[in-house]
């Protein structure tokens, strides 16, 4: 009996111990796992600010990118950063001045003088009285200083000096951005296309292959000057604007017009024989044109016509003796 107790208190001794020694881990466990959760949140927390900057300077060199979760705060937006823009320019002006000569050396000496590198595309003076002239001045200005010249023509009139008014002012913007991004592409895949085919070329061994590659190349190398060619007239283009200026008179009331000269000379009175004489031939072309389309009427006609000349007294004698033949008598009867 005693035994059988103290086995009892024993078997309890060793669930009790067991079962302390279970909530012992148990607990142990919760408070390293409790550790390392607040570690690993308190790392986090540390490297948030880091990503934060990193991406911060990424979307800065990428655009404006909205962060999650502030969507109702105001942030600042970044702009992308667009490619280089290429553009043709061209300006045209109509002024009513009093003097137009002297505007168009006051305009031509300032812009000469504002751009050195600014040209004359062209100048036509004409005369519509007497002492005064409209006058088209085409120059070619630099593109950086254009938009100085463009205010200056615009306020010209506005200074007073000239004593006339702005006609008219457009401006014509052409974008040739994308012509010129794929031409210089063009450019650059020609020319490692010429690498290459000269690569092959140079280790062509039969005469077919080479003649091959020598034909691919020619085309390649056309094309490459072609390229080149329109690259250079788009950079010229985009480098120097057009500027069009027209200058009109301010005719005054009861000026006479200029008088037009009608002296004799040599070699009008050639030109206007020689233009009487061209017309004179092709009106005779076109009536032999004109005989000729109609030539199946008039040969049929022309040769019924002499066939009755040349014969027609035979014809007649023949008609004559048709007609004075006497009738035939009929036989007596018999009795």
């Amino acid at each position: 009996m005693l035994r059988t107790r103290m086995s009892l208190q024993k078997a309890g001794f060793l669930v009790t111990s067991f079962f302390l020694l279970a909530m012992l881990i148990v607990a142990c466990g919760s408070a390293s796992s409790a550790t390392s959760d607040s570690g690993n949140s308190a790392t986090t927390r540390q490297s948030a600010p880091r990503d934060s900057s990193a991406g911060g300077n990424s979307n800065a060199g990428q655009g404006a990118v909205p962060q999650p979760g502030a969507a109702n705060s105001q942030s600042k937006v970044v702009p992308v950063q667009a490619g280089p823009q290429y553009l043709i320019k061209t300006l045209n002006v109509s002024m009513q001045v009093k003097d137009t000569r002297k505007v168009a050396n006051d305009i031509q000496s300032w812009i000469t003088s504002t751009d050195p590198r600014s040209s004359s595309a062209g100048a036509d003076y004409t005369q519509v009285a007497d002492k005064l002239y409209s006058i088209n001045l085409t120059f070619s200005v630099q593109s950086t200083m254009y938009p100085q010249i463009y205010k200056y023509l615009r306020d010209y009139n506005l200074q007073g000096a000239s004593g006339g008014k702005l006609l008219g002012l457009k401006e014509s913007v052409q974008d040739v951005s994308n012509d010129y991004v794929d031409t210089e592409s063009r450019i650059k895949n020609y020319k490692v296309e010429q690498t290459r085919l000269l690569q092959l070329l140079s280790h062509a061994a039969s005469v077919g292959d080479i003649v091959t590659v020598d034909q691919k190349l020619s085309e390649v190398e056309g094309n490459i000057e072609t390229s080149e060619a329109h690259l250079k007239l788009l950079a010229d283009q985009v480098t120097f604007y057009t500027v069009v200026l027209n200058l009109q008179p301010i005719i005054p009331d009861g000026v006479p017009q200029p008088a037009t000269d009608h002296a004799w000379t040599a070699n009008g009175t050639f030109g206007e024989a020689f233009a009487a004489s061209l017309q004179f031939g092709q009106a005779v072309l076109t009536f032999l044109i004109w005989l000729l389309a109609f030539s199946i009427y008039i040969v049929p006609i022309a040769i019924v016509t002499w066939l009755v000349r040349r014969y027609r007294s035979r014809i007649s004698s023949i008609f004559h003796h048709v007609v004075a033949s006497p009738k035939a008598t009929p036989p007596a009867e018999q009795s």
